[in-house]
């Protein structure tokens, strides 16, 4: 990033940054290494309608494609990098830290101030080996993963633009580089408190504490331990997250403690995935031989991260001394993850068969279909939506999707009972079987075509399933092809923690 100031545009006044007012402890200010003659790859309107910013932003503003691309900022703007620590694949990593990324600021808005980030402007004092670049594909998976998330209303950083040079960037091949610009409440991560807790820096620790609270959880400051009542939240917020998760069909697929966001939101996408054919132990990175991180480990995964970030906190509960009257109030404020997730998961699975009423055998009924499509090696996307066509009189196209049609028999048989039971009415469940059961959703090879054409210098298709991406419950968002089922090369695909 050179020294230019670029004209401040005309709908924003000045750049807040909360993060930068702790101190030089918590973070570098620093320039980025901007992208050499950057071009725009795609934009958010709907990102950029959070900001309060017209949709033609990066058309009325000249000066975005540089300060989007890391080769200017505007009047205000301070960027800085911060530090946080983690454990990754269960193995304490020691210091990380915004290795790649730039917090540029915050944007004040309706609903409260938001942090632009953009990763992959360059090197930083925590990239360590890294160049701290981002290619070309690994940032149109996660623009597009991160407006996708948002659009099935699950917690997540958004993708506010993509920008794309021809510098090229060494991974498994040699490929271009890229900015994406991330925007959230906060980029706050379990690792920033892990960082001062393991490097003995309790004062540290606690001003990162009163600074979460009073900015993202300010009804923790009625408590009579503002920070039990901030690890309760936590725990309740990354509950509920991965719930949604297991029960859209997601995997995160590199849930480090510092990619775990403290506001409870989906961030760092990197080797991410959807299910296609529904295996509980489908390892959505290549990276992850030992599979820890697989889709069914994920539930545990966020409990044992949380613990984590439990003995962070350690030295700001009561008296600091890990007692045993303080020990067993952690423990109490962590026991809610276990009742949070499972109560989350049970109403969202209810939701998703159209069951209104709540009953003692409804999660035998789950776990069963479940295991039907299991064994089946059913799409768990097809299925889910197929469903939602199902009547007690007639089981529509669902029937279909399973090789033994005598076994998806028997189970249908038992939930047409369970509806009949509750007097479901067929019209009026359908319509919000279809709410709760996405058509479409960011398969790997959808991304992929994207991606093999806008390395070609073809970025309609980026855009194209982006729009198709925001309305993912729609009878009519997309083609057939983008609902269907992946194609036999899809197989082949496989991401890592370059993707």
């Amino acid at each position: 990033m050179d020294d230019r100031r670029a004209p401040l545009p005309p709908d924003a006044t000045r750049w807040p940054n909360r993060f930068a007012g702790l101190g030089p402890a918590f973070h570098t200010p620093m320039r980025g290494t901007g992208l050499p003659d950057p071009h725009w790859v795609a934009t958010s309107d709907d990102a950029a309608a959070v900001l309060g910013w017209p949709t033609d932003w990066w058309q009325r503003w000249p000066e975005a494609l540089a300060v989007f691309s890391g080769n200017a900022t505007w009047e205000g703007m301070a960027p800085l990098a911060s530090v946080y620590s983690g454990h990754q694949f269960g193995v304490w990593a020691g210091q990380l830290g915004d290795g790649r990324a730039l917090m540029l600021g915050e944007v004040d808005t309706p609903q409260g101030p938001m942090e632009l980030q953009l990763k992959g402007a360059g090197r930083t004092p925590y990239s360590r080996m890294g160049d701290g670049r981002a290619v070309l594909r690994s940032s149109i998976r996660e623009f597009l993963g991160s407006e996708a998330m948002h659009h099935l209303g699950i917690p997540t950083s958004r993708g506010l633009c993509l920008t794309g040079s021809a510098l090229p960037v060494r991974r498994e091949r040699v490929e271009t580089a890229a900015v994406v610009t991330r925007v959230a409440p906060s980029f706050l991560r379990f690792g920033h408190f892990e960082h001062f807790y393991h490097h003995d820096r309790h004062e540290e620790l606690r001003t990162l504490a009163e600074h979460a609270i009073a900015h993202h959880f300010p009804a923790c400051r009625e408590a009579e331990q503002p920070v039990l009542a901030l690890l309760s939240e936590v725990t309740e917020r990354t509950a509920r997250l991965i719930a949604q998760w297991q029960a859209v069909g997601f995997c995160h697929g590199v849930m480090n403690t510092d990619n775990m966001s403290l506001l409870g939101l989906t961030i760092d996408y990197g080797p991410f995935g959807f299910l296609d054919v529904f295996d509980p132990q489908h390892i959505c990175n290549h990276s992850d031989e030992g599979g820890l991180y697989a889709y069914a480990r994920q539930p545990k995964v966020g409990w044992w991260n949380l613990h984590a970030f439990a003995q962070a906190l350690v030295p700001l509960v009561g008296q600091g001394q890990g007692t045993p009257e303080d020990v067993a109030a952690i423990r109490a404020a962590l026991a809610r993850y276990e009742t949070v997730f499972a109560q989350a998961l049970a109403a969202q699975m209810r939701a998703k068969l159209g069951l209104r009423e709540v009953r003692e055998a409804d999660q035998d009924l789950v776990n069963d279909w479940l295991r039907l499509l299991e064994t089946q090696k059913a799409d768990y996307t097809i299925a889910m939506r197929s469903l939602c066509d199902f009547s007690p009189r007639d089981a529509g196209p669902v029937r279909d999707v399973f090789m033994d049609r005598e076994a998806f028999d028997t189970w249908a048989a038992r939930y047409a009972e369970r509806l009949t039971a509750e007097h479901s009415v067929d019209t009026e469940r359908q319509a919000a079987m279809r709410r709760a059961n996405p058509r479409v959703v960011l398969r790997n090879h959808l991304a992929e075509t994207a991606i093999q054409r806008a390395e070609q210098g073809d970025f309609s298709e980026v855009q194209r399933l982006l729009a198709v991406l925001s309305r993912p419950f729609d009878d009519d968002s997309g083609t057939a092809a983008d609902a269907g089922f992946p194609p036999d090369w899809a197989q082949q695909l496989s991401v890592s923690c370059s993707s």
